[in-house]
């Protein structure tokens, strides 16, 4: 008898669990719940009868006979992909799978992609959202539009957009007022997001505001702008995130100060795609939508002057 495979599934999440360094990590990325990946490895390590991982802080690391055993399945996974693609390709050339971050499809993406279908109908788009940057030789995907620095090794990397936060909030949030000088911030409820601090905008208008440690926080921008459109406080908005919201008075950007984005969104694919006709039309299109977006900014509500307290009221959320 031929040895029994273990279950694609579970070798999936033990991958994922590898590559992250992280269960919940790895939950995130194939959009399931952190106990179904906890699962899975351990049905994986009883099928195989040999410890693959082990907690490490508030992670977990391989052993040496995982390290050994995810550099195997790495090298499977990548070999199905490529066959994947292959076949794919060959069956319907006119498939063009996309990965885009949750929040990026959202706020940005989905809302215009009609305009995409009606001018390019031969193309057939299939979009994924990942919290995780795709793995062009492991994942399902042709291209990518990544939010980062533009340096990811072995894939072209094209400069798609560029980022700036401001605050923005809903007008009933402010019943008729009028926020004059940035430290009226003090006096409402801030909404943070994961890995985007309000202390550089803080900067940029002149206070000295330590970063906020209460109120909400989210790990996805587009939850966040959300809470802010139902007036539950004021959020630190990306631009390239807020759609129609303010041409449309869901929300009102508040001052005309923008701290600019370190990061940047980018149009990432592999060398096998080079030269495609439908990357070549999707990549138009991309381009003349953020042309579009860039001649109807929103602008912001008048302000007076610029106040530069030194301290944080008390009351600042």
């Amino acid at each position: 008898m031929g040895v029994r495979l273990p279950p694609m599934q579970a070798l999936r999440a033990f991958e994922a669990a590898a590559r992250e360094g992280s269960l919940t990590r790895a939950a995130e990325a194939l959009n399931v719940t952190h106990g179904a990946i906890s699962h899975q490895i351990k049905a994986l390590e009883a099928d195989l009868d040999v410890r693959l991982t082990e907690r490490s802080g508030r992670g977990i690391r391989l052993t040496d006979e995982g390290e050994r055993f995810a550099s195997r399945v790495r090298a499977a996974f990548a070999e199905l992909t490529a066959g994947v693609n292959e076949i794919t390709a060959r069956v319907n050339p006119r498939l063009l799978r996309v990965s885009v971050v949750p929040s990026f499809a959202a706020r940005w993406l989905l809302p215009r992609i009609g305009g995409f279908l009606a001018a390019y109908p031969d193309v057939d788009l299939d979009v994924r959202s990942n919290m995780s940057n795709v793995d062009f030789q492991r994942d399902d995907a042709d291209v990518a539009i990544r939010y980062g620095y533009g340096d990811w090794p072995n894939v072209a990397a094209e400069h798609l957009l560029d980022d700036g936060f401001f605050p923005v909030c809903s007008p009933r949030l402010l019943a008729g007022r009028h926020l004059k000088h940035p430290e009226d911030l003090a006096r409402f409820t801030l909404l943070r997001a994961n890995d985007e601090p309000w202390k550089p905008w803080f900067e940029a208008a002149g206070l000295d505001w330590p970063e906020p440690s209460r109120g909400p926080i989210f790990n996805d921008s587009s939850h966040m702008l959300q809470a802010a459109a139902e007036g539950q406080g004021i959020a630190l908005a990306r631009r390239s995130l807020l759609g129609n919201d303010v041409r449309n008075g869901v929300l009102l950007r508040l001052f005309d100060i923008v701290a600019p984005a370190s990061r940047k969104f980018w149009l990432v694919y592999p060398p096998r795609m080079a030269g495609t006709a439908k990357l070549a039309l999707f990549r138009r299109w991309l381009h003349d939508e953020v042309a579009s977006d860039r001649d109807a900014a929103p602008q912001a509500l008048p302000r007076k002057g610029r106040g530069r307290p030194s301290v944080a009221p008390s009351r600042r959320s």
